[in-house]
């Protein structure tokens, strides 16, 4: 069997979004521990505004997460198929969506009762079960190989970036 090939429009878009989850991520524990704690906090959380760096990042993460979703949806429907990959679509989904509707100051001045936080944090907890899961999954599916396709960064014809607009093109016209 040949080594596996992932399209290099989902590489780079997965890529991307797997950058701005784990700076999410990373940047909301520190925000997590700084102002909530409830359920634990970190024995030491670097100086710094997180919870602007943490916006920030989120910022830049909606429209990557964007186009991932119309990607996953379209081109990537037939990955959806495997659950890992969908409940690591739903968390993101859920994630971006909570975020864009908190209000920064509600942690700084300790508001932690907003339903739009708690659905947050389960957001925030979900999406770290399913990024685990997620790579479990792969690694169970393909192993080593199939993970280090996503990292790859060789190009076959017609999937040069190019060739994007025409591969959806391609998808569009099959859909009527």
């Amino acid at each position: 069997m040949g080594r596996p090939y992932q399209p290099s429009l989902l590489r780079l878009l997965h890529g991307l979004t797997a950058f701005l989850v784990v700076g999410c991520w990373l940047s909301g524990l520190f925000v997590y521990s700084r102002y909530d704690g409830r359920w634990g906090r970190l024995p030491f959380v670097p100086g710094g505004s997180w919870i602007d760096l943490h916006g920030q990042v989120g910022f830049f993460l909606l429209p990557v997460g964007l186009a991932f979703t119309a990607y996953a949806l379209t081109l990537g429907k037939a990955r959806l198929r495997r659950a890992t990959n969908s409940m690591a679509l739903v968390a993101l989904v859920l994630a971006v969506a909570t975020g864009k509707l908190m209000q920064e100051d509600w942690l700084r001045d300790g508001e932690l009762h907003h339903l739009v936080y708690s659905l947050h944090l389960v957001a925030w907890l979900v999406i770290g079960l399913a990024v685990l899961v997620h790579v479990a999954g792969s690694l169970q599916l393909g192993g080593w190989p199939l993970v280090m396709s996503m990292s790859n960064t060789s190009l076959r014809e017609g999937d040069l970036p190019g060739d994007w607009p025409s591969q959806i093109r391609r998808y569009l016209k099959r859909k009527r």
